[in-house]
């Protein structure tokens, strides 16, 4: 089925009788194959007897509340897209046709009040109040989108597997973008003008909406800065915290320079990273499927893989980049091994990671975990050191060019393979003992 159609419902007899039959002749003209779910809350105008009257599936909805509507839909829902909208008439359903033609470029497909070209016709303090919250949400939880709580929307069903909403009402909107936003799905706002509801009365309370949503955001804004976000290692380097900032532009200077010019790039567990979209032949590798996903937007080759089992020919990569990587693994000399097996002879190794020697790193660490304690979740399993990695890389063949580090705490190494036989050993750099 190419579209399901989801109608949360209150009351919305005599819209449904207009709105219904709408939506029947929009997917017609589209040639689509579709399915129409009125999700009932208790209503007693008979909306429910009316749905079903002109061809609509009615169910109940299996949790109190909008959320509860929405999440009734979804797990009814059988189409490849999910659209959204309210059944009071306030969403025009020939504009759909334009949200349809947008889904190849998206995963979401949001009918925007907010973006240019959009507009809203509804009561000044509404319409203020709206783009007020909107604005400090987008703020608060770094989301590229200006109509978070727009219910009007065309869902790649992907986007919506698993979902398990912890709001109860409206804040349940922004709940679904964030979640979807975090596992890489992509949003594409277009432009929408918003009419007053036709028949009835609004469901929406606008002070018991905005103390919801102030509750909401609070577990929002963990979720987006959590190191799991698909796009945690992007906005870091935007980020408004100076500290972080530096720290990541410093990481994106030093490796970009050593890799400038490399033909063939692998960075591994690149995540989200400026470093790989600077790199003009990289290929993105990392575990997590989310932080590749994103990166799919950016058109750059990327993978989910393990390091210890490189999915690439030997000596495939001119440049190998692997940075912030090794100390959440616990140490296996196969992670060497298969970076000296995909690196060529005469190729480039940057290698990145805390340096556990220094005091540096270790105060900024601790001061990390007290004002940070649920953002270090993903604690280092290795603690190495200058020497301790140098001695490691020894004994794999590299040899050693250059280190800087990133205010004298994160350690950043330059290693060279050696251009003769793969085989052969280097002797030991100058300054670096075995491990």
């Amino acid at each position: 089925m190419d579209l399901s159609v989801v109608l949360p419902v209150v009351n919305e007899c005599e819209n449904l009788r207009e709105l219904i039959p709408q939506l029947n002749a929009l997917a017609g003209r589209l040639h689509l194959s579709h399915e129409i779910i009125v999700v009932d809350g208790g209503s007693t105008d008979g909306t429910q007897a009316a749905a079903a009257a002109l061809g609509a599936r009615v169910v109940r909805e299996r949790r109190r509340g909008y959320a509860g509507a929405l999440e009734t839909g979804f797990d009814e829902a059988r189409g490849a897209y999910v659209l959204t909208l309210d059944a009071d008439m306030s969403h025009d359903p020939d504009f759909v046709a334009k949200m349809w033609r947008l889904r190849e470029r998206s995963d979401i497909v949001i009918a925007s009040r907010y973006v240019r070209g959009g507009v809203t016709y509804t009561s000044p303090v509404r319409n203020l109040s709206s783009r007020f919250l909107n604005r400090v949400l987008r703020r608060v939880l770094s989301m590229p989108v200006r109509d978070l709580s727009s219910g009007f929307r065309l869902y790649r069903r992907a986007a919506l597997e698993n979902l398990q909403l912890q709001g109860r009402n409206f804040e349940a909107l922004e709940e679904i973008l964030v979640i979807a936003y975090n596992r890489g799905f992509s949003v594409i706002e277009v432009p929408f003008t918003y009419f007053p509801r036709g028949a009835g009365r609004s469901h929406a309370r606008l002070i018991r909406f905005g103390m919801d949503l102030a509750r909401s955001a609070v577990n929002l804004w963990k979720v987006r800065n959590s190191l799991t976000a698909a796009d945690y290692e992007e906005r870091a380097f935007y980020s408004i915290i100076p500290i972080q900032r530096y720290w990541h532009r410093r990481r994106h200077r030093i490796i970009t320079r050593w890799a400038r010019g490399a033909h063939r790039v692998l960075d591994i567990g690149c995540g989200s990273s400026i470093d790989t979209q600077s790199l003009n032949y990289a290929i993105g590798m990392d575990l997590s499927f989310e932080k590749m996903r994103y990166m799919r937007r950016y058109a750059i080759p990327v993978l989910q893989a393990s390091a210890f089992a490189l999915p690439f020919r030997d000596q495939s990569f001119d440049c190998v980049v692997c940075s912030e990587v090794i100390e959440h693994v616990v140490f296996n000399e196969v992670l060497f091994e298969e970076i000296n097996r995909v690196l060529m002879p005469g190729g480039r190794l940057v290698i990145g990671t805390p340096d556990y020697a220094r005091v540096e790193w270790r105060a900024i660490e601790a001061l990390y975990r007290a004002l940070a304690p649920s953002g270090y979740q993903d604690v280092h399993l290795m603690h190495y050191t200058r020497e301790s990695l140098g001695g490691i890389l020894v004994r794999h063949g590299f040899v050693h060019e250059q280190d800087e580090y990133i205010a004298r705490a994160e350690l950043l190494m330059y290693w060279s393979k050696p251009a003769r036989s793969a085989a052969s050993v280097a002797p030991p750099a100058r300054g670096l003992g075995a491990a």
